[in-house]
């Protein structure tokens, strides 16, 4: 249904449709370990997040832990980018601070040599 409606957008051609669909589908297949892992970083429990920020911290997160090819880095960035575009006024730097925690988590070896530099 998400991916239907977004297929129909104009820009949605441009992307990368088979790894939007990965992320996707991981993002909801593991919600619920995702959840967990990100609840000690949270002010407030996932339900009590506005929608948007949730579904921008569950693609992140499942990017994050499964996509190791893609730096921290660049993943966070382009949670940060979503939540500018879609989501409330401040919701960029909740998104950021919270990946940014979890990805100390997820990829501590990767975070740790980066902030090391």
């Amino acid at each position: 249904m998400i991916a239907t409606e977004l297929a129909e957008h104009e820009e949605f051609g441009k992307s990368d449709v088979p790894y939007f669909r990965t992320l996707l589908n991981g993002a909801i297949d593991h919600a619920g370990e995702l959840e967990s892992q990100m609840q000690p970083f949270l002010d407030r429990t996932t339900k009590e997040l506005s929608p948007i920020e949730r579904g921008i911290l569950l693609l992140g997160g499942y990017e994050l832990m499964s996509e190791l090819e893609v730096p921290y880095r660049v993943v966070i960035n382009e949670a940060v980018e979503l939540a500018k575009s879609f989501g409330g006024t401040d919701g960029h730097k909740y998104v950021n601070g919270v990946l940014d925690k979890l990805a100390a988590r997820l990829r501590e070896i990767e975070v740790r040599a980066e902030r090391a530099r």
